[in-house]
């Protein structure tokens, strides 16, 4: 009989902002460099959001990273600035949004640029506008995923 050393999470007394997903990984939202009493987002929009991550990085081999978060008056150059912190920013796809300032932002890294061109960027932003001028962020980011990973194939 196998064991191990690693207790069990109890999903019950996790703290408010994380979940456990169904591939058994705990997952939390905070916000950058606090952490927050109280999520933004439900634990079922964070588990699709997290599950639409997991797929299209398994699928396509590239790895999508988001960002929801004040980008400034200048989003492009902020986005510039942020990509480069991201895990793994030469072979992953950054989707950055502003909800404030209505601003959509995407970054391919330059091991997967010919796959995650300009069009295959521009596919994304388009799916996720529908959802995020209703006010749904994460149904406008799952789609824009989607769409993208879609695009890029393997």
């Amino acid at each position: 009989m196998a064991s191990n050393n690693w207790t069990a999470v109890v999903e019950s007394e996790l703290p408010r902002g994380y979940v456990i997903t169904s591939s058994g990984r705990v997952s939390g939202v905070h916000e950058d460099g606090a952490v927050l009493k109280e999520a933004p987002f439900d634990n079922d929009e964070r588990l699709a959001m997290d599950n639409v991550l997991t797929e299209a990085t398994r699928a396509t081999k590239v790895r999508f990273n988001v960002y929801i978060g004040d980008l400034g008056p200048d989003a492009g150059a902020a986005v510039d600035a942020l990509f480069p912190t991201t895990p793994e920013p030469a072979r992953s796809v950054l989707i950055a949004v502003s909800p404030n300032d209505h601003a959509v932002e995407v970054r391919s890294g330059r091991d997967v640029a010919e796959r995650a061109n300009d069009r295959v960027c521009q596919l994304g932003v388009t799916a996720a506008l529908s959802s995020l001028r209703q006010g749904e962020l994460i149904d406008g980011l799952v789609s824009a995923v989607r769409v993208m990973a879609a695009a890029i194939g393997r």
